[in-house]
């Protein structure tokens, strides 16, 4: 299976911790898949491309439409999640939505069941992040976007 980790070699550690990992489960055949994986592209190298900046300056004017105050590491899979990463993601997105994730399964454990017979039931895209804990399910970029936006800072309030 195809997989590749999207980050600056200079951003493995930024300011002295480890980056958190966004994983796209991806299926390039798809196009919502393809749009999710451009859209975290370039959110990615945006959020790099500020991280080098000077962070004393003052770039509020330039960072509207950055997604991600701190650099992350991106990485794009086409196998299926593991059994743990899975039953992650069933309680990131919430119960109920078994069958939105593995074609044809009525519940999260006929959902396990199926992934572990057949990896290609697994319905992609799906973006996470696990340092959060939260998972969009298909390519809607407001909720991915929404997704990237939610670090500890923004969490934290004003």
């Amino acid at each position: 299976m195809f997989e590749q980790r999207l980050t600056h070699p200079s951003l493995t550690r930024w300011q002295g911790k480890t980056l958190d990992v966004i994983t796209l489960f991806h299926r390039p055949s798809v196009q919502a898949s393809v749009r999710a994986q451009t859209l975290l592209k370039q959110a990615s190298a945006q959020a790099a491309q500020s991280a080098t900046e000077d962070q004393a300056s003052d770039h509020s004017h330039q960072n509207q439409t950055v997604t991600r105050t701190d650099p992350f590491d991106l990485e794009v899979t086409e196998a299926p999640p593991t059994p743990d990463q899975l039953r992650s993601i069933f309680e990131y997105v919430g119960s109920g939505r078994a069958g939105e994730l593995v074609k044809g399964a009525a519940s999260e454990s006929d959902a396990l069941r199926k992934v572990k017979e057949d990896g290609g039931l697994f319905i992609r895209p799906v973006t996470v992040d696990w340092n959060e804990g939260r998972a969009v399910i298909g390519d809607n970029d407001s909720e991915i976007l929404k997704l990237l936006k939610m670090d500890k800072k923004s969490e934290a309030g004003p």
